[in-house]
């Protein structure tokens, strides 16, 4: 990893799939270096790769009477690592219209009571956050919009704004499948053939550009907030 000045701004980049030669772990790569790139000090974190345990545990579990509870020692190290961020990115891919398990397991555990909130000033206060959701549906399907809204409130509004995040991007990748795919009028989903040669470089060439646009514009934010 390039060395960086020791007052330049963190960005925590957490990559949610359990694939490392995935599209969500290319694309978590990529936005890691356009970061570094800009000057920030990046902590990769790999969700899968490290072995995070999503699910809610006894030791981890909120204790509305005791806001300064100490978590076990995994999910105190994730604490630390989001403290120590200036800017999250995290990058997944949309299930449902929503976070994959791991994603959510990982706020589950670490953005608890006590830490992320439940105090008039939570220590998250003045973060930021870019969610970069790949989504297999192509960019003129009907339900784009709806998924849109729906993570936007998710993430947004009911995640990071009430944590305390001054800023919350929701960065829609679509068109992320090899194979088109979109419902119909009747709810049905329709798969086309997988695109390959040329036409499937120039997809993929737009997805990277459309990326890398986001994390660009998050970057330039983060300047003129510093």
């Amino acid at each position: 990893m390039p060395q960086h000045d020791s007052h330049a701004r963190t960005a925590l980049v957490v990559v949610a799939h359990h694939r490392a030669d995935s599209l969500t772990a290319h694309t978590a790569r990529r936005a890691a270096a356009r970061l570094e790139a800009a000057g920030y000090r990046v902590d990769l974190l790999d969700l899968h790769a490290e072995g995070f345990d999503p699910r809610m545990t006894v030791a981890d579990q909120p204790d509305w009477g005791d806001r300064e509870k100490r978590y076990s020692d995994e999910v105190q190290a994730h604490m630390r690592r989001l403290l120590d961020a200036d800017a999250v990115v995290a990058v997944f891919p949309v299930y449902w219209q929503s976070v994959p398990a791991l994603l959510k397991g990982w706020i589950d555990r670490v953005w608890n009571y006590g830490f992320a909130y439940g105090r008039s000033k939570p220590r998250l206060a003045g973060k930021r956050i870019l969610w970069l959701a790949l989504a297999g549906a192509t960019s003129d399907d009907p339900v784009v919009e709806g998924m849109q809204a729906v993570l936007e409130t998710n993430l947004s509004e009911g995640i990071a704004y009430y944590c305390g995040f001054s800023r919350s991007t929701v960065g829609l990748l679509t068109d992320a499948e090899e194979r088109p795919q979109r419902v119909d009028a009747e709810g049905n989903l329709l798969v086309g053939d997988a695109v390959t040669g040329a036409e499937r470089e120039a997809q993929y060439a737009a997805f990277d550009r459309r990326a890398r646009e986001f994390v660009e514009k998050f970057a330039a934010e983060e300047a003129v907030a510093a």
